[in-house]
């Protein structure tokens, strides 16, 4: 599997619920957070559903 170095470029403030606890299970806390993952099917879904919110690069 790839590694995905994942930035959160835009704040989940008045988003849907859905969506603050996607971003959050991704393991965000802050704005402009960089965090690597696997590039697993459940990632990939988690990153797909907030990706206006995300910048996704692979390593």
């Amino acid at each position: 599997m790839e590694k995905l170095k994942i930035t959160q470029t835009k704040s989940a403030i008045h988003r849907p619920e859905n969506q603050k606890r996607t971003v959050r299970a991704l393991g965000f806390t802050k704005l402009n957070q960089n965090i690597e993952v696997e590039g697993t099917p459940q990632i990939l879904g988690m990153i797909k559903k907030v990706a206006h919110l995300l910048k996704v690069e692979q390593l």
